[in-house]
């Protein structure tokens, strides 16, 4: 079994775990836990402006349960035809990263924090804390701040907005931009492209995205979505560069891409 295979039966056997903890105090306290599976179709895989896949599309699971503000989450990554520099066959799941999370409100603030833990396969495992804050008034600001505590030790932060725009019925038009910066400790985790012995620290990427679900029924709905990623500096433009190079053996720095997800919800 591989390494991969063995993080994903942990995940698992994590969310059984804590699915039978759930029901437990559901039937305790007369409440249910809540529950989403979602499965996404993308044209590329895209994370933070550095490209996974190259010319293929990617098959992303995820499923969510959650309880009094407690989640845990497990998302996966398919590439249908991955691609290799050395033109041998390789595994085409590719990650699986599990994510353990508490939200809760403060007046008109939205708080979450948790830990995230990405099992890859091309690369060293690595672990992140993170906290986000949105403000709930006009375009929901929203600060994310997420510290690698493993293998790619540093920062990455993002401040977005997003809106909707109703088209019709219930069917809205939903828009998102953000900003990112990241700031490495070690040169080991991401080098200054101008100068390999210096940790890289720039406003890295940004993110445009637009996207329209569309209920099915009461618990099914589908969500068309396409996003725009491109760096913000030319430090981010090098660094990018050089990276997608690596994993998709090419020079590019932005990308076009979209696809479409299915949810079911309860």
């Amino acid at each position: 079994m591989s390494r991969i295979a063995r993080k994903l039966l942990v995940g698992v056997a994590a969310t059984g775990a804590c699915l039978s903890m759930f029901s437990g105090l559901a039937f305790a306290e007369e409440e249910k836990p809540t529950a989403n599976l979602t499965v996404g179709a993308l044209s590329q895989y895209v994370w933070r402006g550095f490209a996974y896949t190259k010319d293929s599309i990617v098959v992303q699971p995820s499923a969510t349960v959650g309880y009094k503000g407690f989640a845990v989450n497990l998302w996966g990554n398919l590439d249908t035809d991955r691609w290799n520099r050395s033109g041998e066959d390789s595994n085409n799941w590719t990650e699986t990263d599990m994510t353990l999370s508490y939200d809760w409100a403060m007046g008109p603030v939205n708080f979450s924090t948790g830990y995230i833990y990405y099992a890859l396969d091309a690369a060293t495992d690595s672990q992140e804390v993170f906290l986000s804050a949105t403000l709930d008034t006009l375009l929901k600001p929203t600060l994310k701040i997420y510290r690698d505590i493993d293998h790619f030790a540093g920062w990455y932060a993002t401040l977005g907005v997003s809106h909707s725009l109703p088209v019709t019925g219930d069917l809205a038009l939903d828009f998102g931009a953000q900003v990112g910066y990241l700031a490495a400790d070690e040169a080991s985790s991401y080098a200054d492209p101008d100068d390999a012995n210096d940790a890289y620290n720039n406003f890295h990427d940004g993110l445009l995205s637009v996207s329209m679900k569309i209920p099915v029924n009461q618990y099914v709905s589908v969500t068309p979505q396409v996003y725009y990623s491109f760096p913000l500096s030319s430090d981010a433009e090098d660094r990018l560069k050089i990276d997608n190079t690596t994993t998709i053996g090419e020079s590019d720095d932005d990308f076009i891409y979209g696809g479409v997800s299915v949810s079911l919800a309860f």
